[in-house]
């Protein structure tokens, strides 16, 4: 008669399947015996300060808050912008096709068109401009000559 297929590897391997799976079900036995997973004791809140605790917060202690109090626009980041104006140096200009760039303080290239100056600007020239969001990125409008 023939050897039998299964190696000395292939059965260990099905030793530890088993053995995996008999310890899982005790785990479970366990888990049923002791009884004390309801839901009311695996629950965790959240205090005041942030930390995890076991007892739910004090509904005397909540703060009311009015929601148009709220200002989700970001006013003081936008009062800043708003005062500084933008500027920057024309760094390349096309006259005979009427568009060029502009690299602002920052360091960013802005795209100008000739519409949108209010004076002839050529390579070089200091200008203030205002931002304006083109569809293929920012654009730099009502470009004038800087003071």
């Amino acid at each position: 008669m023939g050897r039998s297929q299964e190696t000395f590897s292939k059965k260990e391997i099905e030793k530890k399947k088993q053995k995996k799976k008999k310890d899982k079900e005790q785990r479970k036995e366990e888990r049923k015996s002791t009884g004390s997973s309801s839901l009311a004791d695996m629950m965790a809140y959240v205090d005041e300060n942030g930390n995890i605790v076991s007892t739910p917060p004090d509904p005397t202690a909540k703060i009311k808050f009015n929601a148009e109090d709220i200002d989700l626009s970001g006013g003081f980041v936008q009062e800043i912008v708003e005062e500084v104006q933008p500027h920057g140096k024309v760094s390349f200009f096309d006259q005979s096709k009427g568009y060029g760039f502009i690299a602002d303080s920052f360091g960013q290239k802005l795209f100008v068109h000739i519409n949108n100056c209010q004076v002839p600007i050529k390579e070089n020239d200091k200008v203030e401009f205002d931002i304006e969001k083109g569809p293929k990125g920012l654009n730099a409008v009502k470009v004038r000559l800087k003071v």
